[in-house]
Order: structure tokens, then sequence, then C-alpha cells
């Protein structure tokens, strides 16, 4: 095959107009398994790159002829493998096996893929390869099938109001799937629309958006939004647009201003911490903003600092409050200077407000003060003992009203010994009844008492004062002689001495230290007595001869350390004593020195009569229960033979009902002339196993000195009597037959139900009682 064959074959795809590929088998060689020795390939069988465009509709389309100069036309069989072909995508080309032609059966797309390496095979008819496998390659080449894509629909951006020209804000971005080394894929940017003035512009190639030009005003317009196209093949291609949100950040350019020159307000003396009103005021930068919240100052006319002013973090206004109490007596009217400002400080750039002040005019409004009392409390001395209608103090309060014509009153409002009594006009405070000291309405020697003021307003106001009046104490209370007798041995040095001692109702400094000494209109006492101070409050009486047994009598002269000092003689009863070994007294000499010692003949006879009163009281008694029970034996015997259970007894004991009969021997009811004292009674079944015979009636006692062994014998013999239960067995009712002519109990006040009875009584018959208390009572 000579060279004008060869270029016909690289030209085929130029000129070929659709051999079908019908016409052109797709064999495959069968084997390659035989191989001719290495040789040098020729011209014809190298293809070069091969270019198709893609999108070509024009299918199917000669690609290239392959041809091999091996063997006589029609004597070779060609084939090809690779992707698009035996490989995904299956079903691109194909290629015509006798003639050696490459056809293209689909319509490609380089953005899918945008080459293909196939590899060309040559055999015989027998399958004998005549050529080395060659490479086919296609190129897809590109065309501008594809519009520029934005990364994002909308894009947003931020800027300071007032930014200089040329201050970036944002870049928007597109990307193009066509080739990017060609023009299909040259992007360019440019702004459609961003309303008047042109205040932005953009970077054709970058995509950048920057200011273009001064003058941007947050409170003018604070959001732009910009239309962005970009377009391919350099501007001139396939285009798209998306938007770009520019927002304008606030900064404080305008400062705040009062919406007038003066404000009036009021408010009522006495109130604090309450609100007297708001000062409005205007800012342009946006709300909530700290270019916006405003901050406001009082700059004069409130010295005391009576005022205070706050910002309302919703309305951006300022609050007028009251820190002190105002009085319209003191000063009627403030007139206030308030200046404005953010918290944000102003832009330099940013012109001045003329309404940065504001004047704010306060009137004190004149509402009715309760009156006070100046010394609070009052503290005033007054001695014990005082006599009653003694002015103690005037207490009085005053009125703050100063320009109204009001009067006060005063009243006790707290006395709780009912000790003074008040002038309602005057306030003079007079002794009511003699103060008394101690007294339990006393408290560390001072009595509390509280007094009202009030004023004849509408509506009255009133204030309490507290007085608080000190009883001074007086020495008017001589110490007293504790104990004022004493038993002690009549030996000098051995056990011969007696611990006095001494007590005072006065408080210190009337009381303690007392002073002890023996009567001077006795001068004799001194031979036979000493007294020796012990401490401040005690003294020791020591004996210094020795004292036959018996009771003494000593004047002794007690004196306290009171101003002036208070003393009183006063006897004290010591009873000498015989005296042991030890010097102490022995146990019968001491018992009945102590039982004489300190009695007087009066007293004795006092004791003797109660004695033998108690004794009389108590024969009698028990005179007065022995003839009951005689009687009531002798009742008993002398009562009709009948059938004794028409008959309500009194048996004195408690247990069951009328149906229990196991307790006693119905016999005996009913023949009682079968018992008699001389006969031994029938032990109760109830009783326990070793009852005996009671004991025989006793005899009263025949004078009163034998009544206490006469209870004593008693007790005894009801203790160890074993025909009684003891005290905690349950007692049950004797039978008392089945039935009776009389009516039963509980017609008595049938008339009454349970509603109508009043059982709170039960609650104060002791606590065995409360349980029933508790079920009826309520």
């Amino acid at each position: 095959m000579g060279p004008p064959l060869l270029l016909a074959c690289l030209l085929a795809p130029l000129c070929a107009r659709g051999t079908s590929p019908a016409q052109a088998g797709a064999a495959a060689p069968q084997a390659w398994g035989q191989h001719e020795a290495p040789r040098r390939v020729k011209r014809a069988w190298v293809i070069p790159p091969i270019s198709v465009s893609e999108n070509h509709k024009r299918i199917p389309h000669l690609l290239v002829q392959i041809k091999s100069d091996k063997q006589q036309p029609g004597g070779v069989i060609y084939s090809i493998k690779g992707p698009g072909v035996d490989e995904e995508p299956l079903g691109i080309f194909s290629i015509d096996k006798f003639s050696g032609k490459v056809f293209l059966n689909a319509m490609l797309d380089r953005e899918e893929q945008d080459r293909y390496r196939l590899r060309a095979f040559a055999l015989d008819l027998g399958g004998v390869t005549l050529e080395e496998p060659t490479d086919l390659e296609i190129i897809v080449v590109d065309q501008n099938d594809n519009r520029p894509l934005f990364r994002q629909d909308v894009f947003t951006g931020r800027v300071v109001e007032g930014a200089e020209p040329g201050t970036c804000v944002m870049t928007v971005d597109a990307t193009d799937a066509d080739d990017p080394d060609t023009d299909n894929a040259a992007l360019r940017y440019s702004i459609l629309e961003q309303g008047t003035a042109g205040m932005f512009s953009i970077n054709a190639t970058t995509g950048e958006i920057c200011t273009a030009r001064p003058g941007l005003d947050r409170e003018t317009m604070g959001v732009y939004n910009l239309t962005v196209q970009a377009a391919d093949m350099s501007g001139d291609g396939l285009t798209t647009t998306a938007m770009a949100v520019i927002y304008l950040e606030d900064i404080n350019d305008n400062a705040p201003e009062f919406t007038k020159e003066e404000f009036s307000m009021e408010v009522e003396e006495q109130a604090a911490g309450v609100d007297v009103g708001k000062v409005f005021v205007h800012d342009k930068d946006l709300a909530g903003s700290p270019s916006w919240l405003a901050k406001f100052t009082i700059l004069e006319g409130d010295p005391e600092g009576a005022f205070a002013i706050r910002t309302d973090p919703h309305t951006n206004d300022g609050v007028l409050s009251v820190l002190k109490p105002l009085d319209h007596e003191v000063r009627d009217r403030f007139e206030l200077t308030v200046s404005v400002q953010n918290e944000r400080p102003l832009e330099p750039s940013a012109p001045g407000s003329p309404r940065a002040l504001a004047t704010v005019r306060v009137r004190v409004r004149d509402v009715n003060e309760a009156p006070a009392f100046r010394e609070n409390p009052r503290r005033v001395s007054v001695l014990e003992g005082t006599p009653p209608g003694t002015a103690i103090t005037t207490y009085t309060a005053s009125d703050p009203d100063t320009q109204q014509l009001q009067s006060l009153s005063y009243a006790l409002l707290y006395d709780p010994a009912d000790w003074l009594q008040m002038d309602p006009h005057s306030g003079t405070v007079r002794t009511k009844r003699e103060l008394l000291h101690p007294s339990a309405f006393l408290q560390g020697g001072w009595y509390i008492a509280l007094v009202l003021a009030r004023d004849d307003a509408e509506p009255p106001l009133s204030a309490t004062g507290t007085l608080s009046i000190e009883i001074l104490e007086v020495n008017d209370h001589a110490p007293q002689l504790q104990p004022p007798a004493g038993v002690l041995c009549g030996r000098p040095g051995r056990g011969g001495t007696l611990l006095l001692g001494a007590t005072d109702d006065d408080r210190p400094p009337h009381g303690a230290p007392f002073h002890f000494q023996l009567s001077p209109q006795h001068p004799q006492l001194a031979r036979n007595w000493s007294l020796a101070r012990f401490n401040v409050t005690h003294a020791v009486l020591a004996v210094l001869a020795e004292l036959p047994e018996g009771p003494y009598s000593l004047p002794l002269l007690l004196r306290d350390s009171g101003t002036p000092p208070r003393e009183q003689q006063q006897l004290l009863n010591v009873s000498v004593c015989h005296c042991g070994r030890d010097g102490a007294c022995l146990d019968g000499a001491l018992a009945a020195a102590r039982a004489g010692a300190g009695i007087t003949l009066g007293a004795l006879m006092i004791i003797a009569g109660s004695t033998i009163l108690l004794l009389v009281l108590a024969a009698l008694g028990a005179a007065r229960v022995r003839g009951r029970r005689r009687a009531l034996r002798k009742g008993l015997l002398q009562r009709s033979r009948d059938d004794m259970r028409d008959n309500i007894l009194n048996y004195d004991e408690q247990g069951g009902g009328e149906e229990d009969q196991d307790a006693y021997d119905i016999n005996q009811l009913r023949h009682p002339e079968l018992f008699s004292p001389r006969a031994r009674p029938p032990l109760r079944r109830d009783a326990p196993l070793s009852s005996g015979t009671p004991m025989a009636p006793r005899k009263l006692p025949s004078s009163p000195s034998d009544i206490e062994e006469f209870i004593n014998e008693g007790l005894e013999a009801a203790d160890s009597d074993p025909s009684v239960p003891p005290y905690d067995t349950a007692l049950i009712y004797d039978y008392e037959g089945s039935g009776s002519v009389a009516s039963p109990l509980s017609s008595i006040v049938s008339s009454l139900t349970d509603e109508d009875q009043d059982y709170d009584y039960l609650s104060e018959w002791g606590p065995r009682f409360r349980r029933l208390a508790d079920l009826y009572g309520h």
C-alpha cells in the first residue's frame, strides 16, 4: 500500500458519508496465538488521534478507516476493543471487519468522558495476527453546551454605613462544566440591577463586589438587593444570574434627641422608690443597638441626690424616680437639667444634636404626714414607791405638717400593769398607783409602756413612742435571818458552830454584804456566844463556853449595805444538843431538838388542836361506815323471803349482766336465812383458790389516839382478805332474774335522743372517762 492509499485512509472521516455499520461485521478475532517475529510497524498501521465534536447528531458517523497491506482486500479481518465497544459504555463505537471503517453510533458528552482509548486488531482469515495491535485514541471536542452556575442562589454580605468607596463587601463565584481551557468556560461577571445611584461595582473576572460611591446611609436604605450575572465565552456566551443581598451595619451617626425641651411632673411628699414620670427621646439609629440605647444624666437641680433617672430598655425613654423622701414643707418644687447620649460614642463625623438637654420640673404635692416622736424611746427614772399622781415626764410628738392646722392627742397604747395615766392634750404621764418592785411587769428593773400620738386630719395618722421607765431601787427592806433556828453542840470547839445566812428583797446595792452582830441591848450574850463573818451573806455563830442542853433565843441585829442602811433585830432559836464524842449531836437528842427548836407556845397549841380535830373526824368517819355496813347486813337478812330477783340490790360490785349465772350461787340469794354470821360464808367462784374465812368485825377504837392503829389494821385485813378479787380483776354482776315487772332503765328520759344529751361533763371526770367523752361529746 503506497502513500496515496494511506492518505485516503486518514481523510476518511472527513469524506465518508456513512457506510452502514450493518454491512461491516464486528467479529472479534478468535485468537492471537500465533505471532510473527518482531518487525518494524508500517506507517499505514499507525493511527493518529481522531477528534470528534460532542453532541454530533448525524449518527452513525464514520470516524476513520484502518488498513493493513499484509493481504489483498477481503483477506483481512479487523476488530476494535476498549471503552465504548466491549466495555462500558457499550455500543458507542463499531468497525466494519472487512473494510476497517470505524463508526460513531451515539452522541458524545465531553463533560462525561473527554477521550476514548481503543485497541485495533488485524487478522487473516485463518485467525493469524497480521499486525501488532495498535492504539486508536478518539478525542471528544468540547462545545459550549453548559451554562455557568453560581455556587448559591443568594449571596449575603455586610458593610458599615458610610464606608469609603472601594470597600469590598463580598465575592460571588460561578462554575462552568465546559472545557476550562476553552472560551466555553471563560466566565465574566456583571451587575444587572442594584437600584438607583449605583453604589456598588463588581470585578468582572473575580466576582468581588465593592462599594463604588460614598454616602451609604442605613437610615436611608438599610438593605441593597443586587442582581449579578455570570456569562461564559468571556461574556458573550451562555449566562446565569443570582441575588447578592448587602446589609448596611449601623454606626452611631445620629445623636439622640428629646422630643421637647421641657417636661412637667408631680410626686407626693414622703414617697420614696417610686417613678415620677418619663422624658421621651428619639434616635434614628438601629433600635436595640448600642448606637440607639440612650443614657440619661441629671446635670443640675438635685444637689442632695433625691432623684435618679434610668433608661427604659423597650422604649428608650428616660424614667425619673425618687430615691429619698421629699418634704413639701422644706421644698415644694424642683427644676432638673437632664442630658441624653448613647451608650456608644458618637462618630466624629456625625453632627451634634440641638436637643441633647431638657428641663424637668417636678412639683412636690403636700399630703398628711404622721406625727413623729423626736426622742424614741424616752427613758426616765422613778423611785419605787412613788405615790400615785406623781408626774413622771411629758412625752409629746411633733406634726411635720406645719402648713396645716392640726392638733395632736395622746393615749397610752400599752400599759401592762395599769400603773400610768396620761393627759390626752399635754402628753404628761403620771403614776396611777404606787410603783412596786419587784414586779412581773419589770424587765431588768425597767417598765415599758407605749404611747400613741394621733392627729385630727382626714384620714388621721398616728405614731407610736416607747416610754421606758427605770424603777430605781429604794432600800426599804431590812435583811431577814435564814434560817431562823438551828441546832449545835454545846461544847466549844467540838461542833459548837452554826452557819447563819440572810436574804434581802432589795436589789443591789441595797442588799449584801450583810452585817451580823449580837444585840447590843444584851451585852451578856457575848460571854457565851460569838458571831464571825463567813462571807458577804453568811456568818458563823460559835459557842464560847460549854452550855447545858436546851433551847436558847438569841437576839441578833442584821444590817444591809444600802443607802441609808436598814437594820432589824431578830430572834435566833438555837437548840443546844447533847454532844457525841465526835462533836455531833446524838440522834435522839437531835430529833427532839429539831422538833422543838424555834416553836413557840402558840404554835404548839395550834399543832395539838389540829391533831385532835383530825383524830375526831377520822373516828366519826369510821363509825359511820361501820354503822352502814351493819344496817345493810341486817336489812338483807330481814327482807321478804320472796324471790329476790324482783328487788334491785346494791351489791357494790360490777360484772357482766343478767345472763351471767356462774359468779355466785343463786340459792344464797333465794334463801338468805341459811347464811348467818356464825356460819362460814361460801367462797366466791371468782376469788383466789386459797381463800379463807374473813376476819370477824373489829371494834372501834375507844380513844382518838388509837385511830391510826385501827386504820392500819383495817388496811392490812383488806389487803390479806382472800374472799375478794384483786384490784385488777374484772368484776361481774350478780344474777337478777330473767325478767322484771319494772320498766327498763332506758325508758328514763326517753324523749331525749343521744343528740339531746350533753356529755361534755365526762371529760371532767378524769382520764378514765376521757374515751367516753371523745365518743359521745362530739
